[in-house]
């Protein structure tokens, strides 16, 4: 485990390997875990830190924001929204959506925290600092992750289609539909922007796409492949899902449902495999 990391940009990161010839599977609409190649880059990781995290939360999104980690947790009868301390994985203020409703994705712009549902297509609007409602949203489709350029909401519904909303009008301005060059890429979840790219988590994979927002194209994937064996857990876990950037600190945070620590990562500067496989 890595104590110290070097501040590496991502997009620097991205355009190395752009250009290098590193083969990858490609995927079909419905599994990207088929044996066929392109040249998508596959990067791996190295863990940098360790914190506790609340093995009862059932994680749909991740924030960081001004020191704090904001999170939403899913379930019907349990799902949330909590301010939490890194350090010590304590929540510091919570609420409870009502038992109709599932909770799935957060994004925070303008002081404001977004948060999707799942089959009630309805979406919350909390002031950041109280936790008190603002206003609702609709939307035709399931929610599933959100994020934001400082400017629009990205929305991602289970599909390969990414959905780019107007935070004031709550319209849809445009979509694009998420591709490695050759396949659709589906099951797009959990979603953080960082550096100028979407960061995406797949799910039901360990794989995480890193999107160039105007084009839908995966420029390279993040596998975090055997990452909970580096910890002890005596519960079922769930899927990866939950991605947090500080910016501040050039902290890459991770975590998935159910699980008892949050990672904190870096990207490796080499990818250690040719070809992703689960």
């Amino acid at each position: 485990m890595k104590n110290n990391r070097p501040v590496t940009g991502l997009l620097l990161i991205a355009i190395i390997f752009l250009l290098m010839p590193v083969q990858s599977y490609s995927s079909n609409p419905t599994n990207i875990n088929s044996n066929d190649y392109n040249i998508t880059p596959i990067l791996s990781y190295e863990i940098v830190n360790v914190f506790p995290h609340d093995l009862n939360a059932f994680t749909q999104g991740l924030i960081w924001k001004e020191g704090y980690l904001y999170e939403s947790t899913g379930l019907y009868g349990s799902s949330s929204l909590r301010k939490t301390d890194l350090k010590t994985g304590k929540v510091l203020q919570h609420i409870s959506l009502s038992n109709d409703y599932f909770a799935e994705g957060i994004t925070i712009l303008n002081n404001k925290i977004f948060l999707l549902t799942w089959k009630e297509k309805t979406g919350f609007i909390f002031d950041i600092n109280t936790f008190n409602l603002i206003d609702t949203f609709h939307y035709t489709y399931e929610g599933w992750g959100i994020t934001n350029d400082d400017e629009h909401l990205i929305v991602s519904d289970g599909t390969s289609a990414l959905h780019i909303i107007d935070p004031e009008k709550l319209e849809e301005v445009k979509q694009i539909n998420v591709h490695d060059g050759i396949y659709l890429i589906n099951n797009i979840n959990e979603l953080e922007y960082i550096d100028g790219y979407i960061f995406a988590n797949i799910w039901q994979t360990e794989k995480i796409a890193v999107i160039e927002p105007d084009s839908g194209e995966v420029v390279f994937w993040l596998d975090l492949s055997g990452i909970l064996d580096n910890v002890g857990h005596n519960k079922k876990v769930d899927v990866l899902n939950g991605i947090a950037y500080d910016v501040e600190n050039n902290r890459l945070f991770v975590t998935g449902k159910f699980w008892p620590v949050l990672f904190e990562i870096e990207i490796a500067s080499e990818s250690e495999s040719s070809v992703m496989t689960d």
